[in-house]
């Protein structure tokens, strides 16, 4: 597997070899039209004028028989060559490596604003995309798109140098009309491009190596036991020594109860649903919305690669189903647009969002064969293809865990008192939960912590590669959820330091500006129809209603609050002097 780094900026490649394909096809045309065009001069004129014309061309013979020998030695580099090239792929779809160069002329990665992969693709590429045949022979094709492998990485000449290499940019500047967040623009590489960049095999899990989850048949608890059966009741030893990293290990991981994740564990999946997922081989791209409070986004500027390889996901409750029921006509495989829509029964918690950190950490007990997963809230419209976001997140920097930190707070202190402000949860129980973690040594986010660059993400979007070190995180982080408050951010960092201080892994912590890039933040359902209730009552369209601001404790540091003051009023001689100057 090729891989660089963004920080030195440095990368390593084959050498290019479609130059001498396209001097060689030159050369063939050039010497073919020469033979045309004497042996149309060879057929004209009588009898008379063949015989000089003989005597003229006798000294040229040599000349033509060796421009003959140099044609057909250039048809058979050119065979060398076009044979040369090998590929294992499962997409026809997918030009083959012979068919187009590293960089279509008049292409360029794509600094991103609002992305389309299509742009990176010339219009001849996209014909032959479009028209190619498809395969001939006894192929056992699949029904469904999440039947299909990720495509494997084929040997294509890849430029010397990394085409974002050197890419860099500012942070959006402060927007008087703008206050909240925005998106920064991102470098990514086409999309065949990130497909051939995809790793060949599993990355390294430092230490761990075999990862198992515990599994009871009767829910026994004590009094340092805590949470929620579908997470086990884990005792607070058996909280502890999860941290304790080894080679195997067998930790809590929800789906305590029942024979297999989603069959008689809470969180229940109909067997069908199961077993179509448990096809995915390859990228998983899943979301939720339960209690009906967000509205379905479609992923856009997809490329036909992912959308026949890619699994998109949406588990909902029956609740949410039934108004996407009313809203749209899915067919008869629960599909909706690019969404699987899979609904969930007998859920685990009484609170929605407590519901949605079901799929949100435990992905890779759902779908047992992925490799690789991107995760994007029910609010959240994903505008960028899938394979060139693990390629800018995690092919990229080599990482195996990918997510945004927030744009505004680095402190966990700061994000409690941040969501009591506004609140997101009981107050008493979120103070519990940040005196539990200062007494195992939490402590106030500074540069002394670099190079960790922020204890609170933003952790609406994860990106990671289900490796066991992965695996385990995301399994621990969902067991401090399930034991304590439903805040995501207030966990993360304890997980992440404890881990760390056992294996030398890291997470990949990304600018937020950066993942506004390739998701598009939409209004939960309340808020849309308060909205639409304004917009009936002022007869304004939709879009010139300007979005709430955001309180003022919630401002980024980088946006000051300007107070403008009103130009004094002249009167009498005042007015009279300005006006004569």
């Amino acid at each position: 597997m090729t891989s660089w780094s963004s920080d030195e900026h440095t990368a390593s490649y084959g050498p290019m070899q479609h130059q001498p394909q396209s001097g060689a096809m030159l050369l063939i045309q050039s010497t073919s039209g020469f033979g045309r065009k004497g042996q149309k001069m060879s057929l004209s004129g009588s009898k008379e004028k063949e015989k000089p014309f003989s005597r003229i061309c006798k000294p040229c013979l040599p000349i033509r028989v060796g421009m003959l020998l140099l044609a057909l030695a250039s048809a058979a580099v050119l065979v060398m060559i076009l044979t040369g090239f090998k590929r294992s792929i499962t997409l026809s779809e997918i030009p083959k490596a012979s068919e187009f160069s590293p960089f279509p002329q008049g292409s360029r990665p794509l600094v991103s604003g609002v992305p389309t992969a299509s742009s990176f693709i010339s219009q001849n590429d996209k014909r032959s995309m479009e028209e190619r045949p498809p395969p001939k022979g006894n192929l056992d094709v699949p029904k469904n798109r999440s039947q299909y492998h990720i495509p494997v990485a084929f040997e294509t000449p890849l430029p010397l140098k990394h085409p974002c290499e050197g890419f860099s940019f500012s942070p959006p500047p402060a927007d008087k009309k703008r206050t909240g967040p925005r998106p920064c623009p991102v470098c990514y590489v086409p999309v065949e491009h990130a497909i051939a960049l995809m790793p060949a095999t599993s990355s390294i899990s430092p230490t761990l190596k075999n990862l198992m989850y515990v599994s009871e048949e009767d829910p026994s608890t004590d009094e340092s036991s805590s949470g929620f059966k579908f997470g086990g009741h884990p005792s607070m030893k058996q909280r502890n020594e999860a941290f304790d990293v080894k080679e195997s290990m067998s930790v809590h991981c929800g789906f305590v109860y029942g024979d297999r994740p989603g069959n008689g564990t809470g969180f229940d999946i109909e067997v069908a649903d199961l077993l179509e997922m448990e096809q995915c081989h390859g990228v998983v791209v899943a979301s939720s919305i339960f209690g009906n409070y967000d509205i379905m986004q479609q992923p856009k500027n997809i490329s036909e690669a992912a959308k026949r390889s890619v699994c998109f996901y949406m588990f909902v409750d029956e609740e949410t189903a039934a108004c996407i029921k009313n809203s749209t006509t899915p067919g008869s495989t629960n599909r909706v647009g690019l969404w699987s829509v899979v609904i969930i029964r007998n859920l685990p918690y009484s609170d929605p969002r407590r519901n949605g950190k079901v799929p949100k950490f435990l992905l890779h007990r759902i779908f047992p064969n992925a490799r690789f997963s991107l995760w994007i809230d029910g609010k959240l419209e994903l505008v960028v293809d899938p394979y060139q976001v693990l390629e800018r997140f995690l092919w990229r920097k080599n990482a195996t865990f990918a997510i945004s930190r927030h744009y505004k707070r680095f402190d966990v202190f700061e994000e409690a008192e941040a969501n009591k402000a506004a609140g997101k949860y009981d107050n008493a129980s979120i103070d519990r939960q940040i005196d539990f973690y200062k007494s195992e040594g939490l402590t106030h986010y500074s540069s002394a912590k670099l190079p960790i660059t922020s204890d609170v993400p933003e952790a609406c979007v994860i990106i990671r590669e289900h490796t066991p070190i992965s695996n385990l995180f995301t399994c621990l982080w969902f067991n401090e959820v399930d034991r304590f408050t439903s805040r995501d951010q207030l966990s993360f960092s304890t997980v992440r330091d404890k881990i760390r201080s056992k294996v030398n892994w890291t997470i990949e912590m990304f600018m937020d500006c950066e993942r506004r890039n390739f998701v598009v933040q939409g209004y939960h359902r309340d808020v849309l129809e308060q909205k639409r209730a304004l917009v009936a009552s002022s007869g304004r369209p939709l879009a010139q209603l300007a979005p709430p601001s955001p309180p003022k404790e919630l401002l980024p540091e980088s946006v000051p609050i300007l107070k403008v003051k009103k130009a004094p009023i002249r009167r009498g001689r005042e007015m009279k002097s300005s006006s004569k100057r």
